[in-house]
C-alpha cells in the first residue's frame, strides 16, 4: 500500500509564538520612563520569568529606557524578591556584561547575584535581546550627595569594585568591549561635537540659550584641545600598553544612583555597560558629578575622595597624572548639552541658558582646585 503523504499545513501568523516573531526595538525617542511599554515587551517579560524555577506573584516596573529598549521590574516570587532586567544591547555585548557580573560575584564583589534559569544559564534570550534575573537587595539606600562621608564611601566602594574586576576574561561568543585605548578618540569626538554645537547655535540664534552658548563655545573647544595634548604627553600610552585584563573593568555609569549603601558597604548595580578601561575614568566621572552637585570644585572633597579610593585600590603616580588630565576635561559642559542635536529649538531654551551659566561659574573654580591637589601623594 503506498505511503500517504499529508499536505503540510500552513501556519497562520497567529499560530506562531510571539517570542519567535517579535524583535524588541526602542519604543520612544527620548529617555522618559513614563512612556508605556509595548504590550509585546510585557508579554515577553512574563515569558522570560517562566524560564526560571520560581513562581511570580506580581511584577512592578521600576524603570525603563524607551529610547534604547530596556527595562527593569521588581518581582515578588515564592523564592523572595527578584529583579528582572531586559538588557537593551545586542546579545553578544550583553553576554560580556553578564559574564562580568558573575565573575565579580564569585570574586566577592557587592553586586547583585545572578539567578540561573531552569537550564542553568545566567540569562534567557527572547525578542532578540537578553534577559537576566538577579536577587533584589531590598535594603539599598542612596547616599546623601552633599555629605563628604558619603562621597568617601562611594569612592572606596568603587575602588573595591575595580580591584576585584582585574583578571576578567570575556567568554567565547561575547563581544569584547574595551575603551582602554580610546580616550584620545573620545576627546577628539567631543571637539568635533562642539563644532556642531556652534553651528546649531548659530542657526538657532534667536533662541534664549544660543547667545550664551556662542559666547563660551570657543573657550570650551580650546579646553578640549588642551586636554587632548596633555593626555598625549602623559604616561597614557605607557599605561595602556599593559593590556585590557591588567586594568579590569570600569562601570562607565557609576554615580550616586548606581552605587548605593547596603549590607557590608557600597553595592554597585546596573552593570550592563561595563567595559575594559583604565578604571580611574569612573573616579573622574564621580568627582566631576559631585563637584557639579556642590556647585564648586572643592579641593578638600576631591582629595578626600581620591584618598578613599586609593585605600581600596592604590593609584599609581602615572595613573594619577591621567586622572588630573581627565578632571580638567570639560565633561560636564559636553554632557549637559549633547542632547541639543535632537531638537535644538526646544532644547536651547531659558532653562538651558541658566544651565550653561551655572556650568561656566562652576568650571571657573576648577583650575585652582586641581592645582591644589596636583602634588597629591597616596598615603
Amino acid at each position: 500500500m503506498p505511503t500517504i503523504i499529508k499536505k503540510r499545513e500552513k501556519l497562520s501568523p497567529k499560530s506562531i509564538p510571539l517570542e519567535k516573531t517579535y524583535l524588541i526595538q526602542p519604543w520612544g525617542a527620548v529617555e522618559d520612563d513614563s512612556i508605556p511599554l509595548p504590550p509585546e515587551v510585557v508579554h515577553l517579560a512574563k515569558k522570560a520569568l517562566k524560564r526560571y524555577d520560581l513562581k511570580a506573584y506580581d511584577m512592578t516596573l521600576i524603570t525603563s529606557k524607551p529610547d534604547k529598549g530596556g527595562a527593569i521590574w521588581k518581582v515578588r516570587t515564592d523564592k523572595g524578591l527578584r529583579a528582572l532586567k531586559l538588557l537593551h544591547r545586542i546579545p553578544p555585548r550583553s553576554l560580556f556584561s553578564v559574564a562580568a557580573q558573575d565573575y565579580l560575584v564569585k570574586k566577592g564583589a557587592r553586586v547583585p547575584p545572578l539567578v540561573p534559569n531552569k537550564k542553568g544559564k545566567l540569562y534567557v534570550e527572547l525578542g532578540g535581546k537578553m534577559w537576566i534575573v538577579t536577587k533584589w537587595i531590598d535594603t539599598l539606600t542612596q547616599a546623601d550627595k552633599l555629605n563628604l562621608t558619603s562621597a568617601q564611601q562611594l569612592s572606596y566602594g568603587l575602588g573595591e569594585f575595580h580591584k576585584l574586576s582585574v583578571g576578567y576574561l570575556a567568554p567565547k561568543g561575547a563581544e569584547k568591549k574595551t575603551r582602554v585605548a580610546r580616550w584620545p578618540d573620545y576627546y577628539q569626538k567631543v571637539y568635533r561635537k562642539l563644532d556642531w554645537f556652534r553651528k546649531i547655535a548659530t542657526a538657532y540664534h534667536d533662541t534664549p540659550a544660543s547667545p550664551t552658548l556662542l559666547s563660551v563655545i570657543d573657550t570650551y573647544q580650546k579646553k578640549v584641545n588642551k586636554s587632548l595634548g596633555q593626555l598625549l604627553r602623559s604616561p597614557y600610552q605607557k599605561v595602556i600598553a599593559r593590556g585590557d585584563e591588567n586594568w579590569g573593568l570600569a562601570h562607565q555609569d557609576y554615580g550616586w544612583s548606581n552605587g548605593q549603601l547596603g549590607p557590608g558597604g557600597v553595592w554597585i548595580i546596573d552593570l550592563d555597560g561595563v567595559a575594559y578601561d583604565i578604571p580611574i575614568r569612573d573616579l573622574s566621572k564621580l568627582i566631576t558629578s559631585t563637584m557639579n552637585d556642590l556647585g564648586v570644585w572643592d579641593p578638600k572633597w576631591i582629595r578626600a575622595m581620591i584618598d578613599a579610593y586609593h585605600q581600596a585600590n592604590p593609584i599609581e603616580p602615572e595613573v594619577f597624572q591621567i586622572l588630573l588630565v581627565d578632571l580638567a576635561f570639560p565633561n560636564t559642559f559636553y554632557k549637559e548639552l549633547k542632547e541639543m542635536v535632537y531638537d535644538p529649538a526646544a532644547f536651547l531654551n531659558q532653562e538651558t541658558n541658566e544651565v550653561i551659566k551655572r556650568i561656566v561659574r562652576i568650571d571657573n573654580t576648577k583650575r585652582s582646585a586641581l592645582k591644589a591637589i596636583r602634588n597629591w601623594r597616596g598615603k
